[in-house]
């Protein structure tokens, strides 16, 4: 069989984005706004609670469009498939995939995180004196990475600026925030208003992180996210053209951000200066607009590639 070099080009078919799935005609382009087109406009009838069962209603085609009722049963059997049938067939099979499947939840609550993994083992087992060794933790993770499952946002690292701390921990992400929804046994009713109120906005950032990640392929950029080691500074998505300016996002529920919840956007605009080619916040809010500050504020459903 022909290994494929130099004739096939591998790429990644993530999840639908929310363009793809119909859910509004986007107004936003990520790829002007990466040339530096400075226009921004439009409105959205698409609100808070449409962001929250477009979570849990999954980016895979064949379970986005089937009944709401029927969902939770294909998401349940594709994630009971990787446990019982995938890890097998990958060379590893799993002595005990209950402690598997608590595994992929504690991940699944850590979900835009950089949370450390022995903690994700810690919240995966507790109480339990007999904990799996942390090979095994590790083969949980590199086997889920090579099974697609996990699809962490990497550290950023400029290129042409140099920061005095950078963090260098992915943040935690499954392939759609479908998957870790249901790992959690969350609904768009206790997301709003119930016991995982807490994952909305992770699980929103996980959404909007899966959006920019499609659209950016489509301009040739890169996607990461920028966290000190400390944590008093982080932005939620860097977009990195191939000459090494970049587009910064940060991800907030509120439809009008605050002068508060844009400061990593500021301080960055301080750090690297021109190599900023734009920073934008991206809502559950009905209106595109450009603050007086140069900030975009963009409803997540109204950006497209």
């Amino acid at each position: 069989m022909h290994s494929g070099a130099g004739r096939i080009v591998p790429f990644r078919m993530r999840p639908l984005s929310l363009m793809e799935r119909g859910v509004e005609t986007p107004t936003v382009s990520l790829a002007s706004l990466l040339d530096g087109d400075t226009e921004v406009s439009g409105a959205t009838a698409v609100r808070l609670s449409d962001y929250a069962e477009e979570i849990v209603a999954s980016g895979f085609p064949g379970i986005h469009d089937e009944p709401p009722r029927i969902r939770p049963s294909l998401l349940d059997g594709y994630l009971q498939n990787v446990a019982q049938r995938e890890f097998p067939e990958q060379g590893y099979p799993v002595r005990k995939p209950g402690v598997l499947m608590s595994w992929m939840a504690a991940y699944a609550a850590a979900t835009s995180t950089t949370t450390q993994y022995t903690r994700i083992l810690e919240a995966a087992t507790p109480g339990e004196g007999d904990k799996p060794a942390r090979s095994t933790t590790i083969a949980y993770r590199d086997v889920l990475s090579a099974l697609w499952i996990l699809d962490p946002l990497p550290a950023w690292l400029p290129t042409h600026n140099e920061f005095d701390r950078l963090a260098s921990s992915p943040k935690h992400q499954l392939a759609d925030p479908g998957l870790a929804a249901r790992l959690l046994g969350a609904t768009p009713e206790s997301l709003l208003r119930g016991r995982h109120a807490h994952m909305l906005g992770p699980l929103f950032e996980h959404l909007v992180a899966l959006c920019v990640q499609v659209y950016s392929q489509v301009s040739g950029a890169t996607t990461s996210h920028l966290r000190t080691r400390n944590g008093d500074h982080e932005v939620d998505v860097i977009v990195e053209r191939p000459d090494g300016r970049v587009l910064a996002i940060e991800t907030k529920l509120t439809p009008t951000p605050t002068d508060a919840d844009l400061k990593h956007l500021r301080w960055l605009q301080t750090k690297i200066g021109d190599d900023l080619v734009d920073a934008i916040v991206v809502t559950a809010g009905p209106h595109a607009y450009r603050r007086p500050d140069g900030i975009a504020v963009v409803p997540a459903a109204l950006l497209g590639p």
